[in-house]
């Protein structure tokens, strides 16, 4: 299953984007893949292998799709373009490995897509490319939505990467971080430069690499509450945890209470957010909770 020259090149991007007048949309965030190597390196990082199922979030052109075709078992990809179909039937009619979903990844029953296309009890990986402007909410969805995933491996914006990534007393360090790793294990794994992409972004990009936890790394009373508490706990960076707090909390607690809560589970107000393990936020976040 292989073709005479991979989609993923400028010059094989360039004949089918002439091909069919193709316009990309900036509104869509597309921009398409034109190093396989780079592609290559993807697949080793997810771990794909012949008895892997795929999903795949916005295909393009299919570059990406076309590796995951070759070296994985069936490649369910969702795509929200729909002028990309007559391409995609071209660009992929090597592979009958590959089923192409023309609908919105966030608004499809995913659940429901991978009883229907993957063998029971088959280890199944996401791995995209993502536009920038839903990467945030893309992933969110994902790792809410209880699907019987191993692990995601998307290609997104660096400085976001970075931040799913971080760790405590890092700048890129916040309520995301703690919210990507409450469900998985993050590792940003590769950078991907501006050059890799046609048309190029503004911005470097990188490989996010999350594994699923079994079960998070801390226990919590309140999923939303905790999730919540988070953010409010890093409002405004600059100040202090007893700041924020009594900023959130200010028409339930006074500021007396909240340092009793504080000193409850032996943490000094003066802290910023950014200091907190996640282990903290969540006894932080217990006692809180318990009006």
């Amino acid at each position: 299953m292989s073709k005479e020259k991979a989609i993923a090149t400028p010059s094989k991007t360039k004949e089918y984007l002439n091909k069919y007048g193709f316009s990309f949309k900036k509104s869509l965030g597309q921009n398409f893949i034109i190093d396989v190597n780079i592609l290559k390196n993807i697949l080793k990082v997810a771990g794909v292998t012949e008895d892997i199922g795929v999903i795949e979030i916005g295909p393009g052109m299919g570059a990406l799709t076309e590796q995951l075709a070759i070296f994985a078992d069936r490649v369910i990809a969702f795509e929200i373009d729909q002028r990309l179909e007559t391409i995609l039937q071209d660009t992929l009619a090597d592979y009958d490995n590959i089923t192409i979903v023309f609908q919105d990844a966030l608004r499809s029953d995913l659940n429901a897509m991978i009883q229907q296309h993957f063998e029971p009890d088959q280890t199944i990986k996401l791995v995209a490319n993502l536009p920038y402007y839903v990467t945030t909410p893309i992933i969110m969805h994902l790792l809410m939505a209880e699907l019987p995933l191993e692990s995601i491996t998307v290609m997104i914006q660096k400085e976001v990467a970075e931040r799913m990534a971080a760790q405590p007393n890092s700048k890129s360090y916040g309520s995301l971080s703690i919210a990507v790793q409450y469900y998985t294990e993050a590792v940003n794994a590769l950078n991907v430069p501006k050059t890799a992409f046609m048309p190029q972004p503004n911005v470097d990009s990188a490989v996010l690499h999350l594994t699923y936890r079994k079960t998070p790394p801390v226990n919590v009373t309140d999923e939303v509450f905790f999730f919540d508490f988070v953010k409010a706990s890093f409002a405004q960076r600059r100040k202090t945890l007893r700041n924020n707090l009594a900023r959130y909390f200010k028409a339930d607690y006074d500021k007396e209470t909240i340092e009793q809560k504080l000193k409850l589970v032996e943490l000094n107000g003066d802290r910023r957010a950014e200091s907190l393990t996640m282990e903290e936020f969540a006894r932080l976040a217990n006692i809180f909770y318990q009006k």
